[in-house]
C-alpha cells in the first residue's frame, strides 16, 4: 500500500488508482477537493455530496438535506460500481461513519476503495470558504473537520482502504498526477488461442504427454528435466491450478510450468492445493492432508533456491484472469459472472474452493453449490477444482478436472476451437475418497430454461440486424405459448421468420405480380435471385438425428428427432406418425451423404409439409369450408328469386349479373381452398417440401447460397425415391402383393433463377409464376440468391438487411386470403400498409440466423433459446394476418 507521509514536495506524485475501483477524496471543506476531481477524473466519474444535495433540496448548501443527499450518493455510487466503473466519491469524508458507508459499498460490489487525502492547511480552506459568496461556513467548522481529519490519518488502512494517498499542502495536490492502473485479472488484450489444463495434482508424465500431443515442444535442462515448453504456432498454454499434492512429482509439474510462465508461453491461476501449499512453505500452521504430506517431501530434496522460487510463483498467482476482451474467464473453481474482474477476498475465496451448500455428503466431502447451472453471463468460464469423469459444457462453463491423479485423465480445452483433448493416468496414483461423480448436472445445459431469460422488456444482440427489442406485454404472450403448448424446449432451437408480401401491385386485376418484387430487389442492389415454388402446405421445422443416440449426445433427449411449427408446437399430435416422417428423412439423407459430408449426426431443416389440411383441418372446416357451404346455399336461391321476378317484367339485369359474378366467385373460391387438402392415411397422402437446410453439427448452413440448399434438397428428394423405388421392387419380388406399394414423400421445390438486369430472365420467371397460378399453384418465393444481402450505399459501401425473400402469390389464391369477391376491392386493398410486416420479417430473420450461429458455436440452450423466444414473441405484435 501507498502510505506517502512525507513533507511537502513539488516533485511530481503519481497516484496509482485502479481502473475500476471507489476513489475517496477525503479532506476538510476548501481543500481543493472539487477542482482535484475536475482535473484528474471525467465528469461522468465524480459523484458529488453538493451536487445531490443540489438534487434533492434545488440548494448545494442546504445542510438539511445531507441525509437524502447521501442516500442518493450511495445509490449512484452502487450502481456504478455494479456497472464496472470507475467512481470516485467527492465529499469531505472526514468521519470515520461517512468512509465506512463508502468501504461497505466497494466490497458489496468486490472493488478496491482507494482513498486520496487533500491534507491542506486549515487556514488555507477557511481563506477560500470565505471567499465563496455562496459558501459561508461558520468559523469552527473548518477546525473540527481538520481535527476529524488528524485522527483519521492513522486509521484508514485499518478502515479497509486498500491504497492510501496523502497529499500535503497545496504544492503537492498541485502536482499530483492520477496513473491508472489495469486490475491485475486483467489480461483482456490476450486473445489466444489459448490450450487450458485441467488439475495436473504432480502428473509430470501425463502433463509432458498432453502438451506433446498439443503440438508444444519440450526444453529439458541438463538433468533431462522438462523447464519449458513453447507451441509451434504461438499458442499459450493456461493452467487453471491444482498442479500439486497427491501426484508422484509435484516438483517437476512446478518447474515445467513455472518454466512456461517465466518465458510468456503459458500463464496460471492458483487453487486451493497452491494455496495451503504456498503457507506451509511459509511457516505457517495448516492441517496436513488431501496430498500436501506428498508435496512437502518431494520438494524437500529440492534446492533451498528451487524452493525459494515455488513460494514466490504461488505468492504471485492472481485470483483468476480475463482473456479475449472478456469472452474467457479461467479460474480453479468456477466464478459467477458478478465476480468476473472483481477484486476482493470473497472473489478469491470463491475462485480457489467455490461455493458448498453447507451439507457435506455419504464421503464425508462438502457438497458443492451447483453454481454453473445457473450461469448465464457471456463469457466461457474454464475452471477445475471438483473432478468430472468427463468434461463437458453446462450453461458456457466446462469442468476440465478429470481426475488424472485418481487414475482418470489429463484433460485440456483448445480454445477458441473449444475442442477436448485428453490423455489417460498412467496409473491410479492416489485413490480417491470418492468415485468421480459429478456435481454438476446429467445433461450438458444444466437447468436450460429460467423464467429471467424470458420475462419483461428484453434487447437481443444479433450479429445481422443490431439490437432487437421485445416488448414485455408481447414476451408474456410469448412465455404463454411456450410454457403451455410447446415442445421440448431443448429441441426447440429455431423458429422461422415471417414472409412479408411483395410490393402491391397496380396492374389491373392484380394484387401481387412478380415485377414489382423483381424491381424491388434491383432498388435494392441485389441482382441475382432465386424463385421458388410455393408449396400448398404449412411451415415445418425439422429436426431429423442420424440415430436415436445422436440427439441425446447433443441436446439430452433421445428419439428420432422433432416436427414443430412456426410457433414452437409439434406440428403432428400422432407420436408415431411423427416419427415414421422422420425416419423417412434419415434415410434419404443417409443415402444422400449429407450426415456424412456435413460432418454431422443431426441435421435442421426448413419445410412445407403438405396438405394444408393435415395442420389446418379445423380452420378449413369452421372458416374456409363455412364461407363456401353458406355462399353455395344462399347464392343460388338469390338468383333463382331474382329470375323469378325478371319473368314478371322487373329490371334486375345489374342486380342479377352482380350475384352471378358473386355465385362464380363463391365457387372459384371453394374450388381454390380445396385444391390444398387431400386424404391421408398414415404416411399416405403426406408430402413433405424441404427448401432449406437450416444447421449442421458446428455450422449455420442458412447462410449459404440458395442454389447450394436446393442442390441438397434434390439429393434428398432423388434418395427418397430411389429408397421407395428399392422398396417397392423388394415387396414384388417377394410377392407380398401391395396393390398400392409405397409412395414417394419427399417433394421437390421448383426454381428459376433470375437476373434483375436482364428483362428477358425477368419475363421468363414471370411466365413460369403464371403458369403454376393458372394450374391452382399459391404462387412463389422470390429470394436473393446469396441467401443474405444487403443495400449497397455510396461507394459500394454495404448498408442495411435486404428481405430475406417476398411472396408472390396468384390472384385464385389470394382469394382464399381476402375473400370470394376481393377482386371488387382491388382499389381499396391496394392502400394496405406493408412496412410493419416488413420490419417484422427482417427482425424475425436476423434472430433466426443469430439463434442458428449460436447453436454451431455450441453456446449454451438458454443463447439459443434468447432469439428463438424473442422470434415467438414478435409473433405476438399486431399485424394484419392476410399480409
Amino acid at each position: 500500500m501507498t502510505n506517502d507521509e512525507t513533507g511537502s514536495t513539488t516533485t511530481p506524485r503519481r497516484l496509482p488508482v485502479t481502473d475500476v475501483s471507489l476513489v475517496v477524496l477525503i479532506g476538510t471543506s476548501g481543500a481543493g477537493k472539487s477542482s482535484f476531481a475536475r482535473r484528474h477524473f471525467l465528469p461522468t466519474q465524480v459523484v458529488s455530496s453538493d451536487f445531490c444535495r443540489g438534487l434533492v433540496a434545488d440548494d448545494e448548501n442546504d445542510q438539511s438535506a445531507s441525509a437524502e443527499a447521501f442516500d442518493l450518493l450511495h445509490y449512484i455510487v452502487g450502481k456504478r460500481l455494479a456497472a464496472g466503473r470507475l467512481t470516485v466519491v467527492d465529499a469531505t469524508n472526514v468521519q470515520p461513519e461517512a468512509r465506512k458507508q463508502l468501504v461497505r459499498i466497494a466490497r458489496e460490489h468486490d472493488v478496491l476503495p482507494i482513498a486520496i487525502v487533500l491534507d491542506v492547511p486549515p487556514g488555507v480552506c477557511a481563506e477560500r470558504n470565505r471567499s465563496r459568496p455562496d459558501r459561508q461556513l461558520a468559523a469552527h467548522v473548518v477546525p473540527r473537520q481538520n481535527r476529524e481529519l488528524r485522527r483519521s490519518l492513522r486509521d484508514l488502512e485499518r478502515e479497509g482502504f486498500r491504497k492510501v494517498h496523502i497529499l500535503r499542502g497545496e504544492a503537492e495536490v498541485a502536482a499530483a498526477e492520477i496513473e491508472l492502473e489495469k486490475r491485475y485479472n486483467d489480461l483482456r488484450h490476450l486473445t489466444g488461442p489459448f490450450d487450458i489444463v485441467g488439475d495436473i495434482h504432480g502428473c509430470r508424465s501425463e502433463l509432458e504427454t498432453l502438451l506433446t500431443r498439443l503440438g508444444y515442444t519440450l526444453t529439458r535442462d541438463a538433468e533431462g528435466r522438462p523447464v519449458d515448453a513453447a507451441h509451434p504456432a504461438g499458442r499459450t498454454a493456461v493452467f487453471v491450478g491444482d498442479l500439486v499434492d497427491r501426484g508422484p512429482d509435484t516438483p517437476g509439474v512446478l518447474r515445467l510450468v513455472m518454466g512456461m510462465v517465466a518465458a510468456g508461453h503459458a500463464i496460471c491461476v492458483p487453487g486451493n492445493h497452491e494455496n495451503k501449499l504456498g503457507r506451509a512453505m511459509d511457516g505457517k500452521k495448516v492441517t496436513v492432508s488431501h496430498g500436501l504430506q506428498e508435496s512437502l517431501d518431494q520438494l524437500a530434496g529440492e534446492s533451498e533456491e528451487f524452493r525459494a522460487e515455488v513460494r514466490a510463483f504461488m505468492r504471485g498467482l492472481v485470483s483468476h484472469y480475463l482473456l479475449d476482451g472478456g469472452a474467457l474467464v479461467v479460474c480453479h473453481a468456477g466464478l459467477p459472472e458478478k465476480y468476473h474482474g472483481r477484486n476482493s477476498g470473497r472473489v478469491r475465496s470463491h475462485a480457489l474452493y467455490g461455493e458448498t451448500t453447507g451439507e457435506t455428503d455419504e464421503y464425508g466431502l462438502p457438497v458443492r453449490y451447483p453454481w454453473a447451472e445457473e450461469y448465464r453471463g457471456r463469457a466461457l468460464v474454464v475452471y477445475g477444482h471438483t473432478p468430472v469423469p468427463s468434461a463437458s459444457f453446462v450453461n458456457n462453463t466446462i469442468c476440465l478436472d478429470t481426475g488424472c491423479v485418481f487414475g482418470g485423465s489429463l484433460t485440456a480445452l483448445r480454445y477458441p476451437e473449444r475442442e477436448l483433448v485428453s490423455v489417460e493416468a498412467e496409473q491410479e496414483w492416489y485413490a480417491p475418497v470418492r468415485p468421480l461423480l459429478t456435481d454438476a448436472p446429467g445433461a450438458r445445459e444444466g437447468r436450460p430454461l429460467d423464467l429471467a431469460d424470458v420475462a419483461g422488456r428484453r434487447t437481443v444482440e444479433t450479429g445481422l440486424h443490431g439490437r432487437v427489442a421485445v416488448r414485455e406485454e408481447n414476451a408474456a404472450a410469448a412465455l404463454e405459448v411456450m410454457s403451455r403448448f410447446a415442445l421440448d424446449p431443448r429441441l426447440l432451437t429455431y423458429l422461422p421468420p415471417t414472409m412479408a408480401p411483395s410490393p402491391t401491385s397496380r396492374r389491373d386485376g392484380y394484387l401481387e405480380h412478380p415485377e414489382e418484387a423483381f424491381l424491388a430487389y434491383r432498388a435494392d442492389g441485389v441482382r441475382h435471385l432465386v424463385c421458388e415454388e410455393k408449396h400448398m402446405g404449412s411451415r415445418a421445422v425439422l429436426l431429423v438425428a442420424r440415430d436415436d443416440a445422436a440427439l441425446e449426445r447433443r441436446f439430452g433427449v433421445a428419439g428420432p428427432g422433432a416436427i414443430w411449427t412456426r410457433t414452437g408446437r409439434a406440428f403432428l399430435t400422432d407420436g408415431e406418425l411423427t416419427g415414421a416422417v422422420l425416419g423417412r428423412v434419415r434415410e434419404a439423407a443417409e443415402r444422400a451423404g449429407l450426415f456424412e459430408e456435413l460432418g454431422t449426426d443431426w441435421l435442421l431443416l426448413d419445410a412445407e409439409l403438405m396438405p394444408w389440411s393435415l395442420k389446418a383441418v379445423e380452420l378449413l372446416r369452421r372458416q374456409y369450408a363455412a364461407v363456401g357451404a353458406a355462399a353455395g346455399a344462399a347464392l343460388p336461391e338469390v338468383l333463382s328469386a331474382l329470375e323469378r321476378a325478371a319473368g314478371r317484367g322487373l329490371d334486375l339485369a345489374e342486380l342479377t349479373d352482380r350475384q352471378r359474378r358473386r355465385a362464380a366467385d363463391a365457387t372459384a373460391f371453394t374450388e381454390a381452398y380445396r385444391r390444398y387438402c387431400w386424404p391421408t392415411e398414415g404416411l399416405s397422402g403426406i408430402r413433405l417440401a424441404p427448401f432449406q437446410l437450416l444447421a449442421a453439427e458446428g455450422a449455420n448452413l442458412a447462410v449459404r447460397p440458395h442454389d447450394e440448399h436446393l442442390a441438397w434438397i434434390d439429393r434428398l428428394v432423388d434418395a427418397d425415391e430411389r429408397n421407395v423405388d428399392e422398396w417397392n421392387a423388394d415387396e414384388r419380388n417377394a410377392g407380398a402383393g401391395h396393390a398400392a406399394g409405397k409412395e414417394p414423400m419427399l417433394h421437390r421445390t421448383g426454381r428459376v433463377l433470375v437476373d434483375t438486369e436482364d428483362e428477358a430472365s425477368m419475363a421468363a420467371a414471370t411466365a413460369w409464376w403464371e403458369e403454376l397460378t393458372g394450374a391452382g399453384g399459391e404462387g412463389m418465393v422470390v429470394k436473393p440468391l446469396a441467401s443474405v444481402a444487403r443495400t449497397v450505399r455510396g461507394e459500394g459501401r454495404p448498408g442495411g438487411l435486404v428481405q430475406p425473400g417476398v411472396k408472390v402469390r396468384g390472384r385464385e389464391y389470394l382469394r382464399i386470403i381476402y375473400g370470394p369477391d376481393y377482386t371488387v376491392h382491388l382499389d381499396r386493398l391496394r392502400q394496405r400498409s406493408l412496412g410493419h410486416k416488413r420490419s417484422l420479417a427482417l427482425r424475425e430473420y436476423a434472430l433466426g440466423l443469430e439463434a442458428l450461429d449460436r447453436l454451431a458455436a455450441g453456446e449454451p440452450l438458454w443463447r439459443v433459446h434468447e432469439p428463438v423466444f424473442a422470434v415467438l414473441a414478435l409473433e405476438s405484435e399486431p399485424v394484419d394476418p392476410r399480409l
